[in-house]
Parts: structure tokens; C-alpha cells; sequence
């Protein structure tokens, strides 16, 4: 991933978001990495990756997702 110091970003902002178009790019302030800047379709596209949740009403649960939701919810009760 290429690195622009803060610095960089405030002179070269150009620079900075062409590269950003083609790949995230890293903003260092301190010489240590801070920041990420990535286009909206890679942030979206990150986020739709790590977000596996879904919304169903209980009716529509088939036998195995009812029993694993069951199960899912004594284990929080006796555990937690």
C-alpha cells in the first residue's frame, strides 16, 4: 500500500487521492500509519464483505435456523 505523510496530503492533495483511485493509500503522521483513504466503491464493497447479518421475522426460520437460534439463545442465558 503506498504511504503519504500528512504533510504530503496537504501539499499534494492531487497526488494523493489519483493514487487513492487506483488503490487504498495509507496518511502517516509521525512516520506511523493513521489513516486509510480508499475510494467510496472500496469502502462500500469492504463493508458488504465483513457484514454477514440478515433480517428475518422467526416465521420464516426453517427448522435448522430455529433450533440454532434456540440453541444460540439458552447458551447466552446459562453463560452470560
Amino acid at each position: 500500500m503506498k504511504q503519504f505523510s500528512s504533510t504530503e496530503l496537504a501539499n499534494r492533495t492531487g497526488d494523493v487521492l489519483a493514487a487513492a483511485a487506483q488503490r487504498p493509500v495509507t496518511i502517516a503522521k509521525h512516520g506511523k500509519a493513521r489513516f486509510v483513504v480508499l475510494t467510496t466503491e472500496q469502502f462500500e464493497a469492504m463493508q458488504q464483505s465483513l457484514d454477514t447479518r440478515r433480517s428475518v421475522h422467526v416465521s420464516e426460520l426453517d427448522d435448522a435456523e430455529a433450533s440454532a437460534l434456540i440453541s444460540a439463545l439458552q447458551d447466552s442465558i446459562e453463560n452470560d
